[in-house]
């Protein structure tokens, strides 16, 4: 790998997972280069101070932020891409279901398609370790987002993503952006691979999400992404001027 990455992993009340989760990075971040930012999003458990110490204890760069409010994990993201020094970003959810093995499979997919800026590569948890009613929902709203954006992504909720800093900051940011990422890439003139990888079960805590609050959130923003879509006035491509 010739590239550095920034590792963002958004974190709230996950102090039974975090440490386990940055130890099994650490070796990777090492192998190719850059830094991991982790983002607090005012956890009100032992995440903040636990991260604190072992960050002091390794010889990879970890940022820690903290968030004086709670912001939800779109927020996180966003500030730790703002943070980053690189523009090679990969993230993962903070509890420790997504495998971090599968970044470097994922990155020499990156590093296949290095030439497209406005690419993103995406997680497929074909195998996902979660409640069957939280498999049904999360099948409801692939369905939904397939009908009303166009976006046949087979998994547009996984944590586990690589994208350009570049491209992230280019999009136009709103709560809950983290769910929309493939088809606002493709709104952009960028393009997605969703890529398989494996899924695991949550060691410790709950989620932070019930399957009502995602759904009526997430189908209010599924109709002002569409608006937002059907809304865009620049041109996505542009033909070269013939000679």
């Amino acid at each position: 790998m010739n590239s550095k990455i920034s590792v963002i992993i958004p974190v709230y009340n996950e102090e039974g997972n975090i440490i386990d989760l940055i130890d099994e990075i650490l070796p990777i971040v090492k192998k190719i280069g850059g830094e991991i930012i982790i983002v607090d999003d005012n956890s009100n458990d032992l995440s903040y101070d636990l991260i604190l110490r072992k960050k002091d204890t390794v010889n990879v760069s970890i940022l820690l932020i903290k968030h004086l409010k709670q912001y939800g994990q779109s927020a996180g993201l966003l500030t730790g891409i703002k943070k980053a020094n690189n523009d090679i970003i990969v993230t993962l959810d903070g509890d420790g279901q997504n495998d971090p093995k599968d970044i470097i499979p994922m990155l020499k997919v990156w590093e296949e398609n290095k030439g497209n800026k406005d690419l993103l590569i995406i997680g497929h948890r074909k195998n996902r370790k979660d409640t069957w009613s939280r498999r049904y929902a999360s099948f409801l709203a692939q369905r939904f987002r397939k009908y009303i954006l166009n976006d046949d992504t087979p998994d547009s909720g996984c944590g586990i993503k690589i994208f350009s800093r570049s491209l992230f900051l280019s999009l136009p940011y709103f709560d809950h952006i983290h769910r929309f990422l493939p088809a606002l890439t493709r709104r952009n003139g960028g393009s997605v691979i969703s890529h398989i990888v494996s899924h695991r079960n949550r060691i410790s805590g709950v989620s932070k999400y019930s399957n009502w609050q995602r759904f009526r959130v997430g189908l209010v923003d599924l109709f002002g992404v569409s608006w937002l879509i059907k809304r865009s006035s620049f041109p996505i491509k542009l033909k070269d001027k013939e000679k």
